[in-house]
């Protein structure tokens, strides 16, 4: 009687426990081997530091040519975090991508079969996304502080100390709001599974939303407006703030409910839908 020739399999080797720290490490892997990664990012930056640069230019050369009500409409930290308001949309997009490009590749399958309990890959994708764009964008937002304001002292104007009261909190409050507002896209990502519809639902939240409410009394846009994510969320990086805006502490307070509850929402959908 012949016998048949089975084959031999090796055993694995040691494997280990499925932790968070080795969560975060293959999330790592994943978001910096990504082209997308390197160019949302390297976008960001350069919206960061160029804008306030070009706006400083333009402001230096035209000065003498402004009338009075023009010059006190400049301010030095406007200029100064005018990069923040473009670059956050290469950075919510990038927030978005983290997620849903699983969902579109069909990668996010592999991923909970590794990750089983889901959630893990959940805190580990906003660990290391609010750990990558937070250290990119607060050299930038510094930097472009500082380039700015030497592009004005060329000629005397607008200059503004980074040890003056509240500046130094603006400039890192802008860095601190490009993280956070990272972090509420890759919730809406993860709740719609959709990189257009996350785009679509971030876009909607945070530049569709608050021009609609000028079709409101004003009486109604001044309770209103505070307590949107938009208004709440720019309050960190603000200078100074009126009497129908929130404080910076108000503002980051409320920003980070929307983000908790944004992120509820999503570890809960996780969870509980299929892949």
């Amino acid at each position: 009687m012949s016998s048949v020739a089975v084959p031999v399999i090796p055993p694995l080797g040691f494997r280990g426990r499925v932790t968070q720290a080795r969560v975060i490490l293959s999330e790592w892997t994943k978001l910096h081997s990504l082209r997308s990664t390197r160019w949302s990012l390297l976008v960001a930056v350069v919206l960061t530091i160029g804008l306030p640069a070009l706006f400083a230019a333009v402001t230096s050369s035209h000065w003498g040519s402004m009338n009075p009500h023009e010059r006190a409409d400049r301010h030095p930290l406007d200029i100064a975090l005018a990069g923040v308001n473009l670059s956050q949309l290469a950075i919510g997009v990038l927030g978005v991508l983290v997620i849903t490009g699983e969902y579109a590749t069909g990668m996010i399958r592999a991923s909970f079969i590794a990750v089983p309990k889901r959630l893990p890959v959940l805190w580990a994708k906003i660990v290391v996304f609010a750990v990558v764009s937070f250290v990119l964008s607060l050299p930038a937002v510094i930097a472009a502080f500082f380039i700015s304001q030497a592009i004005l002292s060329k000629h005397n104007i607008l200059q503004i100390s980074f040890s003056h009261g509240g500046v130094a909190r603006s400039v890192i409050g802008g860095a601190v709001y490009l993280m956070l507002f990272g972090i509420f896209c890759l919730a809406m990502g993860a709740i719609v599974r959709n990189t257009a519809g996350g785009i679509a639902a971030f876009v909607g939240i945070f530049f569709v939303i608050p021009p609609l409410l000028n079709v409101f009394p004003t009486s109604w846009q001044d309770a209103i407006n505070p307590w949107i994510p938009n208004s709440a969320g720019r309050s960190i990086f603000q200078l100074t703030h009126g009497t129908h805006s929130l404080s910076p502490w108000g503002g980051l307070a409320i920003f980070l409910l929307y983000i908790a509850a944004a992120v509820a929402i999503a570890a809960v959908l996780l969870v509980r839908r299929d892949t």
